[in-house]
């Protein structure tokens, strides 16, 4: 795992929890919302909130895209999971609500778990298509030569 690996899956932890957070605070700006008037649906979008919230989500999913290139599902998801806490911590002082220290445990065993699952490798590493190949009898390798 190279710095900027990390760096991608911070973000992905980060972007998330600060998205989550706006979208949030914007909503309860904005209060009840009904699925039957799709106008109120659609100008929901522009307030600024919930606007800042989708482009910080926008950022977690290029993130995300990107952490999926290079590391199995498995790894990513739960490497991300460090947005629990950050989440916990943003509801707690930017959206002042109580949180009850079953949810703190719950938080904290999730956030524990996580260091069990990404201690194993990013990627299975899977045989190369040529190399596929030549374990099957009467296949033609790409490296022979005329």
């Amino acid at each position: 795992m190279t710095f900027r690996r990390y760096l991608v899956l911070f973000g992905v932890s980060v972007f998330a929890a600060i998205g989550d957070s706006f979208l949030s605070r914007g909503m309860k700006e904005i209060g009840g919302v009904s699925l039957d008037h799709l106008q109120g649906i659609i100008l929901m979008v522009f307030n600024p909130t919930v606007a800042l919230g989708i482009i910080f989500l926008l950022a977690f999913f290029a993130c995300y895209l990107s952490s999926l290139s290079w590391a199995d599902l498995t790894y990513v998801m739960p490497a991300t999971s460090v947005s629990y806490i950050l989440l916990t911590l943003s509801a707690k002082f930017y959206l002042h609500e109580n949180i009850s220290v079953e949810r703190w445990c719950g938080v904290l065993l999730i956030s524990a778990g996580v260091g069990f699952v990404t201690q194993g490798p990013a990627l299975t590493h899977r045989p190369r298509q040529a190399e596929a190949s030549e374990c099957l009898p009467g296949a033609v390798s790409p490296r022979v030569q005329s």
